[in-house]
């Protein structure tokens, strides 16, 4: 055999082992992040040990950490997966409705939608937010925050109305307002309609004098 192709043949070698150790990086990797992801959506961020997602993945402790240095790291990634999955609704699109009034109407069909997809994972990261990394809570923050913003132009309301209606459109918003209607046996699209009378009724009222 030539020396040219024994140097062609060991340069394959090396690039299959290569590519089979990166992919057997990344399969450890997926594991893992999947497997916190899982026990956030089940027993909760609080609960979750890095031991507890070694063992769910079915590596070391030591592997964890080769991946994912820190809890925070960690956190970052399972976040991702987690909302690749379950994206937050497009709220930039809702400001090409016109109407205040059916824009949160639609909204909160979408909303309350992504709310019923992923309740497990978002009940226990409101329940555990203080153990949690600052910026998950930063990053679930601004996007209630966005949404509001999106929901809250256009009205006739104006002054006082006006603080009335930017609370109220908070409270619909709010993950807790939607659970508390589902445990009462409402649809996502019947927790929608009720939500939105309130706010089309609330702002059509005049403001009692104190």
């Amino acid at each position: 055999m030539s020396n040219s192709v024994e140097q062609s043949r060991s340069m394959n070698i090396r690039q299959y082992r290569m590519r089979k150790r990166l992919d057997d990086v990344n399969e450890t990797r997926r594991r893992i992040v999947e497997a916190a992801v899982e026990l956030h959506g089940s027993i909760g961020p609080a609960g979750t040990t890095i031991s507890a997602v070694a063992e769910r993945a079915g590596v070391q402790r030591s592997t964890v950490y080769r991946h994912f240095p820190d809890e925070e790291a960690l956190f970052g990634a399972c976040t991702s997966c987690w909302l690749s999955e379950h994206p937050w609704p497009e709220y930039l699109r809702w400001k090409e409705i016109d109407d205040p009034a059916e824009r949160l109407a639609r909204a909160l069909v979408e909303v309350y939608e992504f709310y019923a997809a992923g309740r497990a994972m978002i009940a226990n990261s409101y329940r555990d937010i203080a153990v949690m990394p600052e910026f998950v809570g930063a990053a679930m923050a601004a996007q209630i925050q966005g949404m509001h913003e999106a929901l809250t132009v256009g009205w006739k309301a104006r002054g006082r109305q006006h603080a009335l209606l930017k609370a109220a459109v908070a409270h619909v918003l709010d993950f807790r307002s939607w659970q508390s209607l589902t445990d009462a046996g409402l649809t996502p699209a019947e927790a929608a309609q009720l939500m939105t009378q309130m706010v089309v009724n609330g702002t059509s009222r005049r403001t009692p004098n104190p």
